[in-house]
């Protein structure tokens, strides 16, 4: 069978061979409506499904990918998605795995907040919406363990981890510090002691054990190319602020949402406590946590 570089490979077992349009549009239907947990939950179980499962992709290039998703803005784990659907299938790929990550979860949602809305205040209705969130914590927490086991294989990576929590959690160091820091010693310590600081290689089974990996050759479609990049940087600029600024048009400078402080200090506590009530609930559709939010 063809390979993405368009190289005869018969010796990729059936299992591995690459998924044609269909199945991966079956397969992100399917991920909207099953990840579950915010962003970690939904990580994790992109991890076991295109990873461990379908071999859509190796462990050492789902690694990376997704260390890049975690330094853009926005959701990593949408952004885990659409790039392994670009991979796949190149734009329409992107497109699909990005929209269906979100669109099921609305109507997910949507019933959801009808409910609570409704029904909320029946003692046994929200009992149940009380219960979902220590199983929303569990769900994260899995999910933390099961992908640090797989990213932190030694006792420096676990050190820069714990050290990590303790700055953000405890001594409130700014997010982007954190990250700059981890960075900067990870450039250095992959000089002085390769071995502690390189341990993504892949999984070891075996060089065509997936279909997208770090080994073979990179897909016409994914090649660098500086025309391209400036097309799609422009397109999307364009694509983000059209929106926001025709909505600055419509409501007006003087609206709320364009105060300082914004929406919550608008609306006041009850309004803070409802946005803390629904992070569960959204915690239990697909989608990212906080848009649902």
């Amino acid at each position: 069978m063809k390979t993405l570089a368009g190289n005869v490979d018969d010796t990729r077992p059936e299992s591995t061979r690459h998924p044609n349009f269909g199945e991966a549009f079956r397969f992100w239907l399917k991920l909207g409506f099953i990840s579950f947990g915010g962003p970690t939950g939904q990580i994790a179980v992109m991890h076991a499904e295109l990873v461990e499962k379908k071999k859509w992709i190796s462990e050492a290039r789902f690694l990376h990918a997704l260390n890049y998703c975690m330094l853009l803005p926005g959701p990593e784990a949408q952004q885990l998605a659409i790039y392994v659907g670009w991979l796949l299938h190149k734009t329409w790929g992107g497109i699909v795995a990005g929209a269906l990550f979100v669109i099921p979860s609305m109507f997910i949602l949507w019933g959801l907040s009808y409910i609570y809305v409704t029904l909320g205040n029946l003692p046994w209705v929200a009992a149940i919406f009380y219960g979902l969130k220590p199983a929303v914590l569990a769900i994260v927490g899995a999910a933390v363990i099961r992908i640090g086991g797989r990213a932190l294989k030694n006792e420096v990576m676990w050190t820069l981890a714990a050290a990590a929590f303790v700055a953000i959690f405890f001594l409130h160091v700014p997010f982007p510090l954190i990250i700059i820091s981890a960075a900067l010693i990870g450039f250095f310590g992959g000089k002085w002691k390769r071995d502690k600081f390189l341990v993504i290689r892949g999984h070891g089974k075996g060089k065509n054990d997936s279909v997208l990996d770090d080994i073979s050759a990179v897909p016409e479609h994914a090649k660098p190319s500086w025309s391209r990049a400036v097309r799609v940087c422009i397109t999307w600029l364009l694509l983000w602020w059209a929106p926001v600024l025709l909505l600055g048009f419509w409501l007006g400078p003087n609206h709320t949402l364009f105060r300082e402080r914004g929406l919550l200090q608008h609306r006041g506590n009850s309004h803070f406590r409802r946005r803390l009530c629904s992070s569960p609930v959204c915690g239990t559709t697909g989608g990212p946590t906080l848009w649902l939010a």
